[in-house]
């Protein structure tokens, strides 16, 4: 157990405006340890985080690929007149000695400035998944013009289909857990679906669509708001930002933020997709991403629902047959609760799918 004056050491390594005096606990991440920094004036002006290096495996990268994008993002700010820039756009502070991080020998550590008067939100309406449209897709447009090989892939793989369905064979080989048995119908309701759900590879092979910065964690909670007006400060948790399919930005909020029920329901009947939710991202995303999007990737952007839920059902159900080895479990049957209502919602956007394309289509 870390202590203050260990914390107040490590931060002694970074080019602090103010010196640290106190440091505690901050947020709910589930990856990375995150404290607040109160300084000598007694404001709360920074935020320290220790990098989950077993997650994050390449700590120079990912923090190349933050100080990049950051830097871009201030650029276009910039070009658009924008002022208070401070509160638009994560600002890191580097070490002594020039650098993005620390290393204390064990841990990896980085500083960013506190956005003041700035809430994140977890419940979604329609109004904010607006908003959260608008803002992802911004983000995107911003970012769309980083040439290829400069952001690199923090998460080998994080969205690649093909990858992750090589990972659940492996896991039914296996068989660790000797849970085969008892969800062979769940095993078969994820393989029927496997071909086509490696559309996007196949697609990029062709040279039909192609790879751009994504966040690849689209949730509600990683926007900033205002906490006086309620408007969009900016996009934060940028540790999973890298190449990818734009889809992946759509369907993520749409797999958590337009799910009527929660990741692991009990209750299968509360679990829906929320079509106004859909709906409402989908017009604010396309209102600041249209513009670099191609006539194909518009077409398509409903199936990132299906996409994402369906990648997300299939790894919760290979840690379920692993024995639970990656995700956090609360119960012995969790992964399977989680898989089972990941499922329900991949059906119901299945059902659904005529009318979300619909919508797509006065867009395209």
């Amino acid at each position: 157990m870390m202590t203050n004056n260990d914390f107040l050491q490590v931060l002694s390594h970074f080019d602090l405006q103010e010196d640290a005096v106190d440091v505690s606990s901050f947020g709910n991440g589930h990856i990375n340890d995150t404290y607040k920094v109160v300084t000598a004036s007694g404001t709360v002006m920074y935020v320290l985080q220790r990098i989950n290096h077993l997650i994050f495996t390449d700590v120079e990268m990912l923090q190349r690929n933050i100080r990049i994008v950051t830097t871009h993002i201030r650029e276009k700010l910039i070009a658009r007149g924008e002022t208070d820039l401070e509160r638009k756009a994560l600002t890191f502070i580097q070490t002594k000695d020039g650098k993005d991080y620390y290393h204390d020998g064990e841990s990896y550590w980085r500083v960013c400035l506190m956005i003041p008067d700035a809430i994140s939100l977890e419940e979604v309406n329609p109004e904010l998944a607006y908003e959260a449209g608008k803002a992802f897709g911004d983000f995107q447009s911003m970012l769309a013009d980083i040439p290829e090989g400069v952001i690199g892939e923090t998460i080998p793989n994080f969205h690649n289909m093909e990858f992750r369905l090589q990972q659940f064979h492996d896991a039914i080989k296996a068989n660790v857990a000797n849970r085969l048995e008892g969800v062979k119908d769940l095993v078969e309701e994820i393989e029927k679906r496997a071909k086509g759900m490696c559309m996007l590879e196949q697609l990029n092979r062709e040279g039909k669509i192609k790879k751009r910065i994504n966040h690849c964690d689209t949730k509600v909670n990683n926007i900033l708001f205002d906490n006086n007006s309620g408007k969009v400060l900016c996009v934060i948790d940028l540790d999973t930002v890298m190449p990818g399919y734009v889809l992946s930005d759509i369907g993520d909020f749409i797999r958590t933020g337009a799910n009527t029920g929660a990741e692991d329901d009990t209750n299968l009947d509360n679990v829906h997709v929320n079509l106004e939710i859909f709906k409402a991202y989908t017009r604010g995303y396309m209102e600041t991403a249209k513009s670099f999007l191609s006539d194909i990737e518009i077409l398509i952007l409903p199936f990132g629902g299906r996409l994402l839920t369906y990648m997300q059902t299939m790894r919760f159900l290979t840690d379920y047959i692993n024995g639970d080895t990656y995700y956090k479990i609360h119960h012995i049957e969790h992964n399977l609760q989680r898989t089972k209502a990941q499922f329900k919602l991949l059906q119901s956007l299945e059902e659904h799918n005529i009318e979300m394309l619909g919508f797509m289509l006065e867009w395209a």
